[in-house]
């Protein structure tokens, strides 16, 4: 297979460009940009612009961000793929001190979210930056991609809601407790989740064409027009919306309300009955318990609600208004993508600064490769 020049590609993109602009206004140009819409930073219109094209999306006020998003993308992989790497064999090890119901939901939550570095950041985000059209614009590979996207993403977001709804059922639910939190249940659940969640996004691949064909050999995938105007997949795309992160959102939010609410009416009347209340001061391990583990799940889900909320306040922006994006709104958008990936990054530095255990594992974990240097130097020296 040649080589295929930019020449090529960008004038099979100047012809693409007014059927994508007829089927596809402006803000929807950039409303499905994740699923694989031209827009001025794919690896099309890049290709194009290199040559002179002109893309009504192509803005200096964009541009000038995107010379800012595209460094944010790559601390973003070289931070993400480390610590998450990190966060699964630490806790896969057992040495936390945490449960190992508790431990599974966790190393899933980094193992999905080293999912998503890869296929956002490192396979779409700094794909289309820095090495933009290679082998994984061929169509076949650029369908697997977006669908590997959808998946990761998924999976991300609802097994943070898993996890929610395990402390909630471990600190309100005493009676189910002991069935419901488990091990073996936890890897039930994670494993119907995850099954759910490739069946539910196979249905995506059938809605993108081949972009273009040259020798023979397929490039791109573009959405078919089809995608915007049938009520099947119209119905489809405003599900998977709703989906993620839309419920989640609700969920999450509702679960930490009720469990503060929980352990607040509870500690206050344990420390009634032990007498705490006339000055008395007596440790109570089982509240010191369930105070630890509200403060590893308000962190863990605080951390996605906040950076999941510009993304989710774009989406009902959109939604009530129906208006194309200025330059402010179209980075407003680009913004809440940035966060939403961000978000994969943090579990680690939360654990690192919420469990003690955990830290000092990590710092074992950093000294392990000098102190292994030292004892092979030492040897050699004398």
């Amino acid at each position: 297979m040649r080589k295929v020049g930019r020449s090529e590609l960008c004038a099979g993109f100047a012809e693409e460009l007014p059927l994508l602009q007829a089927h596809y206004p402006c803000r929807d140009l950039i409303r499905y940009k994740n699923s694989g819409i031209v827009n001025v930073r794919d690896t099309m219109s890049i290709a194009c612009l290199q040559q002179g094209c002109t893309v009504r999306l192509a803005q200096t006020m964009r541009e000038r961000y995107y010379s800012v998003e595209k460094i944010l993308y790559l601390i973003i992989a070289v931070i993400g793929v480390p610590v998450n790497l990190i966060a699964i064999v630490i806790l896969s090890r057992g040495k936390c001190g945490l449960s190992t119901c508790t431990t599974r939901y966790l190393v899933a939550m980094a193992a999905a979210d080293l999912l998503v570095i890869v296929a956002e950041v490192i396979l779409r985000q700094i794909h289309s930056y820095y090495f933009p059209v290679n082998f994984l614009d061929l169509t076949a590979v650029c369908i697997l991609r977006r669908l590997l996207r959808r998946v990761s993403t998924d999976c991300s977001v609802w097994f943070t809601v898993t996890f929610t709804f395990d402390r909630y059922v471990a600190i309100c639910c005493q009676k189910l407790k002991t069935k419901y939190c488990t091990q073996q249940t936890a890897a039930a659940v994670l494993a119907t989740i995850g099954v759910l969640f490739c069946l539910k996004n196979i249905p995506f691949a059938f809605t993108y064409r081949e972009g273009q064909i040259i020798d023979k050999v397929s490039w791109f995938c573009y959405l078919k027009p089809s995608f915007l105007t049938e009520p099947g997949w119209v119905g489809l795309d405003s599900f998977d919306r709703i989906l993620t992160p839309l419920i989640p959102f609700v969920v999450i939010l509702l679960l930490n309300a009720l469990t503060v609410r929980h352990i607040l009416v509870t500690s206050r009347a344990r420390k009634e009955l032990k007498g705490q209340s006339k000055g008395k001061n007596c440790s109570d391990p089982e509240m010191e318990s369930r105070r630890r583990s509200m403060v590893l799940l308000l962190t863990l889900s605080g951390s996605f609600i906040l950076l999941w909320l510009t993304n989710v306040v774009d989406y009902f922006y959109y939604q009530i208004t129906g208006l194309e994006f200025n330059d402010y709104e179209y980075i407003f958008h680009e913004v809440g993508s940035l966060l939403k990936n961000l978000s994969c990054c943090t579990n680690t530095i939360i654990y690192v600064v919420t469990q003690s255990k955990f830290r000092e594992q990590m710092i074992s974990a950093v000294k392990y490769p000098v102190t292994s240097l030292f004892r092979f130097i030492n040897p050699v020296v004398s």
